[in-house]
């Protein structure tokens, strides 16, 4: 199983029955894929989403592992997003996501 797959696999058990964002979220992981969250379906999908967050599979992982802050990952570049305001007020449930994934 592939990385991407393996991180999509663990962000449905994170999701559940409702991601809770209320908004679809993509993260373009630079080349190596996709991951779209739309309420209760996550895929490889590069679909249009209200906020594409745009972060390698590497740093994904170790954001989700609480071993790199949002705020690191923003200010050294490896964190991009397409609307800042909008970024803001999903990080707690994004957070709340991340808490919930299988380690």
């Amino acid at each position: 199983m592939s990385q991407l797959d393996e991180f999509i696999k663990k962000m449905r058990v994170a999701v559940g029955s409702d991601a809770g964002l209320g908004k679809t979220v993509k993260y373009d992981l630079k080349g190596d894929g996709f991951v779209f969250i739309d309420g209760v379906d996550v895929s490889n999908e590069d679909r249009p989403a209200d906020l594409t967050l745009t972060i390698s599979l590497s740093d994904l992982n170790n954001l989700y592992a609480g071993t790199l802050s949002p705020m690191s990952a923003v200010m050294t570049g490896k964190l991009k997003m397409s609307d800042m305001g909008l970024a803001m007020q999903l990080q707690s449930k994004l957070e709340a996501l991340g808490s919930r994934m299988p380690k």
